[in-house]
Formats: C-alpha cells, structure tokens, sequence
C-alpha cells in the first residue's frame, strides 16, 4: 500500500527526517506517536504528496508520486488520498452534505452518483438526519464526522488523519477511534493516523514510534 524508502527533510538547516523507510500494509489500521517535532506530521504529509521530501521515495499503490506531474499528482491525491485534520476544516458556508459532496464534485463525478454515495456515508455515521445542517449547527463530534465522510467520498485507497480526535471530549473521541475501524472493515480503507492519543495507539494495529525525525520502534498487536 504505502512504502517508504530513505526519506529525508529539512528547513533550512533543521533536519526534521533523517532517513525513515516504512511499509504499511493495505487495510492496516497504523498509528504514529512521539513527542512534538519528532516530525510525525511532516512525515505525514509527505506521505500525503502536500509536501516532497529532500531525497528518498514514496509509492502508494506501487506509484511514485514524486514522479507525477503537478497535474497528475493532483488528480492522485484526489482519488487515492483522504485527509481528515484535527479542526475539521469544513467550509462553513456549506452544509454537511455538500462539504461531503466537494472533493468528488472536483473529481468531476455526476451529481447523482456524489449525492447517493454522500448520504450512503452520512447514514453510515449516523448523522443523516444533519445533512443539511451547516458547520455551525452542529457538535464538535458531528462536525469530525463529517470531515470524516467528507475524506471518504471518493473512495481512496488510504486515510491520512493529524491528531482527528484532539478537539473532542472523551465520548465523541472513543466514538470516532472505533468508527476508523469500522469503516476499514466496511469500505478496506488504510488509516495513518498521527496522535498524541495513548488511548487510540494502544487499539491500532501497529504503533510508530518516532523521536528526532526517526523511526526508533514499532509494536503491532497481537490476535
């Protein structure tokens, strides 16, 4: 699903990846914890082609993305990749239903296909009922829901999430945690997540440990 081999990065002179090489497999459920600037969102987003690394490589898919043109790579991102941020980051002046509808809507799927497939989500975490409400109308756990199924829409092969659970209280926090596996188990999606959440690394199915831009353990659950 995802490798990663001898990244690096640096700003300026600030080595933040000193050489970090990773697979993750398809419908892994994998979490990334360490201290802060041990540059885990970094890693992320370079694994998220928001940013390219100073040397190394990264196939998604057996894809190398650092080789796709900028159009290309946009067009990846948009069908391969779903992103969900600790704020949600909806657009406030849409309701849920079309902040879901957005990405696909860039995909340049049909209205009908996007709107089916928007609600099938929306009843999938039990929100339908607030489709046409707008950000600001609804809870702080709503609001990740749909951020969720907004990162969703499109079906991606992997789920990239920077501390998802960081802004909620601890009812919506264990609802949401449990929701990452049910979905891998109902849609197959791959789920990196980055978290500070000893609660959530513990339930993943692998924890990466990093410290000072490098890779130094890694746990995976046992059945």
């Amino acid at each position: 699903m995802i490798d990663i081999k001898g990244v690096t990065k640096s700003f300026g002179t600030l080595q933040v990846l000193k050489g970090i090489d990773l697979h993750i497999a398809p419908r892994e459920v994998v979490s990334i914890v360490g201290p802060s600037g041990a540059g885990k969102t970094t890693l992320l987003q370079i694994m998220g082609t928001l940013d390219k690394p100073d040397a190394g490589q990264v196939l998604i898919n057996g894809v190398d993305v650092a080789a796709l043109k900028r159009n290309r790579l946009a067009e990846f991102r948009n069908s391969q990749i779903g992103f969900i941020f600790q704020f949600h980051q909806l657009l406030p002046e849409f309701t849920a239903l079309e902040n879901i509808m957005l990405p696909a809507f860039i995909a340049g799927k049909s209205e009908k296909e996007v709107r089916q497939r928007a609600l099938e989500l929306l009843d999938f975490m039990k929100i339908r009922e607030r489709a046409e409400h707008k950000p600001n109308e609804l809870s702080g756990g709503e609001k990740q829901r749909v951020a969720v199924a907004r990162a969703l829409i499109n079906n991606p092969a992997v789920i990239l999430a920077d501390e998802p659970s960081g802004s909620l209280d601890t009812k919506n926090k264990t609802e949401l945690h449990q929701l990452f596996f049910d979905l891998r188990d109902q849609y197959g999606q791959t789920f990196v997540i980055v978290t500070h959440d000893e609660e959530l690394a513990r339930i993943t199915d692998r924890t990466i440990h990093m410290r000072d831009g490098l890779i130094y353990t890694e746990d995976t659950i046992k059945e």
